[in-house]
């Protein structure tokens, strides 16, 4: 038996993303309808947080308060306890306008404290907007799940808990296999893994996303190192290199097979806001 047996293991299934289509896979849920159906399916398998982004009419990626205000209450009905975690990304919005959804108030929110590269962009997260999301997250009660797509994104999460602008226990999740970013290797993996127990100490909750074909073997590494597991359709649309994920659920399914491997239970979302310190549902 290994030292993580026993150990819950909370999934996050993050639903939709800002880059999938219906023309890269169908089963990507576009409308508000469409994601709140899609994440009860992956509630029901066995997800306890849900990374939530929004699309406009024209299915382009968007900040839109009014749109997660629908979206949020929607999961809150239909999956009871269930976290709902708002995403800040750069690719929804710019400037302030990305935190323009943080009033209502989510148990959680995505936020990338670091620039990097990404296949074809720079991915910009300037300190000044990233002291103001962090601000505003602080002031509405909102736990920021810390992105880390970069080494120095870890560090720096730390010196933001120093100073106070995020709170003592801080949530990271690697993002692992993004080109030009992060790669999906073990070795960088373990590194990651040893960086934040050195800083945050050695109980400290943390995640791990692997981008697409990376996606399974990151949920093993996670679920074998103690860590948490990130999976569904914003990060990848495949079941294996030829077949479409038919569903967020069906990834999540993979994601709890991980953790059974390694004898971990799967986190209830009451059990998962306990350990991320989190009001409850």
């Amino acid at each position: 038996m290994s030292d993580v047996a026993g150990k819950p293991c909370i999934i996050c299934v993050a639903i939709t993303g800002s880059l999938p289509t219906k023309a890269d896979n169908p089963a990507v849920p576009i409308t508000i309808e469409e994601q709140i159906e899609s994440t009860h399916e992956a509630y029901e398998a066995g997800a306890a947080i849900a990374h939530c982004h929004v699309r406009d009419d024209e299915g382009k990626p968007t900040s839109d308060p009014e749109r997660f205000a629908r979206l949020m209450e929607g999961i809150q009905l239909h999956c009871p306890g269930m976290i709902v975690q708002l995403s800040t990304g750069g690719r929804s919005g710019a400037g302030q306008a990305r935190g323009g959804m943080l009033p209502l108030r989510p148990p959680m929110a995505s936020l990338s404290v670091g620039s990097n590269n990404f296949p074809t962009r720079v991915y910009e997260n300037p300190p000044d907007l990233v002291d103001w999301l962090a601000a505003e997250m602080k002031t509405y009660g909102v736990k920021p799940e810390i992105e880390a797509f970069d080494l120095s994104h870890i560090y720096k999460a730390h010196e933001m808990m120093e100073r106070g602008q995020i709170g003592a226990r801080p949530y990271v999740q690697f993002v692992m296999g993004v080109k030009n970013a992060m790669p999906a290797e073990k070795r960088v993996f373990d590194f990651y893994v040893e960086t934040v127990k050195y800083l945050f100490g050695d109980d400290i909750a943390w995640c791990a996303a692997g981008i697409g074909r990376h996606q399974r073997e990151l949920n093993d590494w996670a679920a074998a190192a103690g860590g948490h597991l990130r999976t569904g359709l914003e990060d990848n649309i495949r079941l294996d290199k030829t077949t479409l994920a038919p569903s967020n659920a069906a990834l999540v399914e993979l994601a709890v097979n991980a953790a059974q491997r390694y004898d971990r239970p799967i986190a209830t979302p009451a059990q998962a806001r306990n350990i991320l310190g989190l009001r409850a549902g």
